[in-house]
């Protein structure tokens, strides 16, 4: 299987098995059901290393900022996140967002700014 098929069938599944856990019960930054797409998104792509919740929580062991710490740098605004996130980067999963989805997790991303 051609790399970029592989990695749009992983990121299938994936969104898949986050759509599932996004109704079960909360627990310690997990997504629930009202959550925004942005949100569940970067529940099934982002956990692994940042804390998306805003709250400093994540499953990964790296020193990747959280969401909120991202949100509230002063060159962060919509275009420079989705520059970022179009862009590769040695430290992170080469992922292949769709416009649309890389909106959404720049809009949640966004809403954990603090005014």
């Amino acid at each position: 299987m051609r790399r970029a098929a592989l990695i749009q069938v992983t990121l299938t599944a994936m969104l898949i098995a986050a759509s599932a856990f996004a109704w079960m019960p909360a627990a310690s930054g997990a997504v629930l059901p009202e959550a925004g797409k942005g949100q569940r998104l970067a529940a099934a792509w982002c956990v692994e290393c940042h804390a998306i919740d805003g709250h400093g929580m994540h499953a990964g062991r790296t020193k990747a900022p959280s969401f909120r710490a991202i949100a509230n740098m002063p060159s962060t605004t919509a275009l420079s996140l989705k520059v970022f996130l179009r862009s590769s980067h040695p430290s992170m999963p080469n992922f292949i967002i769709e416009s649309s989805d890389t909106d959404e997790i720049v809009q949640y991303i966004l809403s954990l700014k603090r005014n």
